[in-house]
């Protein structure tokens, strides 16, 4: 398994972090790019032109880059890099794996809620179980990760909530296909950046759980 929490894919396309080194499929790394203004951006949908510096999805990785001056050596010109840069990152990753799992749910792939969680859990439907990191640890841990699925616990009740149309949610689960595997990506992505428990991330697998 990859450091961005993905099983490497013989043909995924492969990328290097700028700071750590390491070569990965690039699922587990995040895109930048030099603006005309001079200014570092991140590219998270990776469609803006120039050439792409890639960081691990790393709260740690991204301020070790911004500290270091390693995206001016990325990009082989001067650079600014905001100040925030990492906040800018979680921030969007968030907001993309809310969208992803609203969108899943439409297309009826997703649920909310205890119950209906824990029926497609027993039932062997889901494929991913998705639980708010403000949640009871009493309540959550009666549920459990799919087998040969993922458990995320890497956004908020209310970020939650707001994938599933309501205020706050605690238990949610995607089924296989459709958009899953874009969640399963984008939501490995934003556990890098919401570390927690003394550094661990917000995520495991069935090898772990």
């Amino acid at each position: 398994m990859t450091r961005g929490g993905r099983d490497k894919m013989n043909d995924e396309p492969e990328r290097r972090c700028i700071v750590t080194g390491d070569v990965g499929p690039k699922a587990g790394l995040v895109r930048f790019v030099l603006g005309p203004d001079g200014m570092i951006y991140p590219d998270l949908a990776e469609k803006l032109p120039g050439r792409g510096i890639w960081v691990t999805s790393d709260r740690d990785v991204i301020e070790k880059a911004v500290k270091k001056g390693l995206f001016a050596r990325g990009a082989k010109a001067p650079a600014q890099v905001p100040g925030n840069l990492a906040d800018m990152v979680e921030e969007g990753l968030a907001h993309r794996v809310v969208e992803l799992i609203s969108l899943a749910r439409k297309a009826g792939y997703a649920v909310v809620g205890f119950e209906k969680v824990k029926g497609w859990l027993a039932d062997g439907k889901a494929r991913v179980l998705l639980q708010a990191s403000d949640g009871s640890d009493r309540g959550k841990g009666k549920l459990w990760t799919p087998p040969g699925g993922r458990w995320f616990g890497c956004l908020t009740s209310s970020e939650l909530g707001l994938a599933f149309g309501r205020d706050h949610a605690i238990h949610g689960a995607l089924a296989a296909g459709g958009l899953t595997n874009r969640v399963i990506t984008e939501a490995a992505r934003l556990a890098g950046m919401r570390k927690r428990d003394g550094g661990a991330t917000a995520m495991k697998d069935t090898k772990t759980a």
